[in-house]
């Protein structure tokens, strides 16, 4: 406070208190009189700037917790659903009330131990649970024929759909692989690489050396979407560590 024991008010704040602000700014912003390129956005032309963000607070995850980076990424993705929600209110199809209530009610749905009577041991008769109510609402949509390894999004890092898919098909009891036949798969594959004769074979047979591996990594309980990167940042770390700019050399 400066010494004559006054202030300069803080502006008056075009938002209200708590969660309610990002879906109010995204409302202002989308108005008649607000942001013209934030007015012309819709659900596909903001598709990168919510992979972008999503990514940023892995980033911040990834790096060790810092609380202030994460609060802005949190931020930043809460921000794009309350876009998205914008653009659904405005066309009269739902409005983030409904948005905020179908995500409690989904969570209610598929936890009855915690909301209801149901009896899990552990975990894993959680997550057996998981996949049982989920394919109830699959059917209930009129999606009966789908699978536990379609509900997995296609949209995912590659390494991140595959791990996610074989998972699936685990708990159900398909495995590709027995588990004692992991290391052997992995060198058969590695061969059938090497000896590849063409681009598409090689293409082949590295996709099916990187679903080995990705089996094995699970096994081992190993996100092999986060030990990639892991191991990607340490390759940055070891570059950077003898990496001498010249001029003219390329990017």
């Amino acid at each position: 406070m400066p010494r004559w024991g006054w202030a300069m008010p803080e502006p008056e704040r075009p938002y209200p208190d708590g969660i309610a602000a990002s879906f109010e700014i995204a409302r202002r912003l989308r108005a008649p009189d607000g942001c013209p390129w934030d007015r012309e956005q819709t659900h596909e032309s903001l598709r990168p700037y919510l992979l972008e963000e999503a990514h940023e607070l892995l980033e911040v995850i990834d790096r060790g917790l810092d609380d202030g980076k994460m609060l802005e990424e949190l931020g930043d993705v809460l921000f794009q659903v309350a876009m998205h929600a914008a653009i659904a209110e405005e066309q009269g199809r739902f409005d983030a009330a409904r948005v905020s209530e179908a995500a409690a009610a989904k969570m209610v749905a598929r936890h009855p131990h915690v909301f209801g009577d149901e009896q899990v041991a552990d975990a894993s008769d959680v997550l057996r649970l998981w996949e049982r109510r989920k394919a109830e609402e699959a059917a209930r949509a009129g999606r009966a024929s789908e699978t536990p390894v379609d509900r997995v999004p296609a949209t995912l890092p590659a390494l991140a759909w595959t791990a996610g898919m074989q998972k699936r098909a685990a708990r159900v009891g398909f495995d590709e692989v027995p588990a004692e036949g992991d290391v052997a798969a992995i060198a058969e594959r590695a061969g059938a690489l090497a000896a590849a004769a063409d681009p598409a074979e090689a293409d082949r047979a590295a996709g099916e050396l990187l679903l080995a591996v990705v089996g094995l990594a699970r096994r081992r309980d190993v996100n092999p979407e986060d030990a990639l990167r892991a191991a990607g940042q340490r390759f940055r770390d070891r570059f950077a560590a003898g990496w001498e700019p010249r001029a003219g050399a390329p990017d």
